[in-house]
């Protein structure tokens, strides 16, 4: 069952959960082989399909790659906001306090998470040109999200992290996947939404993100 929205409201009410994922309610399998099933129809770079997505659920493999996920959290990583990211940032006040208080919440409850999913692509970017970079990351983000659409048409919630980047080579281990060929995209907690009554995100105004012939 779905829940009634429209195209315009899923799009725009997809949202980054962390505080209001349901930790005590399991998700059925079936449910995310659906989420699956739409992803996989996202465009594709020239057919290749290379996408893969590895659903964790077994609580002793959840309880081992929560550990790397609160690790990686640790390490940093990632380039710091420059003096363009800062004021739109902050645009709003309290939305970055609650964004890092909802990071906390993710960090201690990691465990307790019912699912996760960690999206994987065939092929590795490490110093590949724009254009082959492009073609990868082009192949798994639109199924990627689609997938998260998909999650909340159905009342489940996730959030895109990439935890996984600097703890990638220990988590490919941890899920038998072959590091040197398969690349982990993100990291997704996937879970049952506490409440569906979710809104549209203040975002900075049109006029600072839309470029009408040049930039």
């Amino acid at each position: 069952m779905t829940l009634d929205l429209t195209p315009d409201q899923l799009l725009s009410t997809t949202r980054a959960v962390r505080k209001r994922l349901d930790l005590e309610r399991p998700v059925p399998r079936s449910l995310i082989e659906e989420c699956v099933d739409l992803a996989t129809q996202a465009p594709t770079g020239r057919n290749r399909q290379r996408w893969h997505f590895i659903v964790v659920t077994d609580p002793d493999r959840r309880r081992l790659v929560g550990d790397i996920f609160r690790r990686a959290l640790t390490t940093g990583g990632g380039q710091p906001p420059t003096e363009r990211d800062l004021p739109r940032m902050f645009a709003y006040p309290g939305s970055m306090e609650r964004t890092s208080d909802g990071l906390r919440h993710l960090h201690d409850n990691i465990h307790r998470v019912p699912a996760f999913v960690v999206p994987a692509i065939e092929g590795r970017t490490e110093g590949a040109s724009v254009l082959d970079q492009s073609m990868t990351w082009g192949s798994i983000l639109p199924a990627v999200w689609s997938f998260m659409l998909a999650a909340r048409a159905r009342g489940l919630g996730t959030v895109w992290t990439t935890a996984q980047g600097p703890l990638e080579k220990e988590l490919a281990d941890a899920l038998g996947v072959p590091y040197d060929e398969v690349m982990l995209t993100a990291f997704i907690p996937l879970a049952f939404t506490i409440g569906t009554d979710f809104k549209p995100a203040r975002r900075i105004p049109r006029e600072q993100v839309l470029h009408w012939d040049r930039w």
